[in-house]
């Protein structure tokens, strides 16, 4: 089976997918996508809220 280009599966596809993607990550890649995920929900939990009911 080919490399799939976009990242549309069944569920158990993509996580055994991300599993094995995240084995071949070095520990400095592994804290540093840690990282990253934790600064984006901090701004996600920061972020003015708008709504449609003006």
């Amino acid at each position: 089976m080919g490399k799939v280009k976009l990242n549309h599966a069944p569920p158990i596809l993509m996580e055994a997918r991300y599993i094995e993607e995240i084995r071949h990550l070095t520990y400095q890649q592994r804290f540093e996508k840690l990282i990253a995920i934790i600064e984006l929900s901090c701004i996600l939990k920061s972020a003015k809220k708008y709504s449609k009911s003006k």
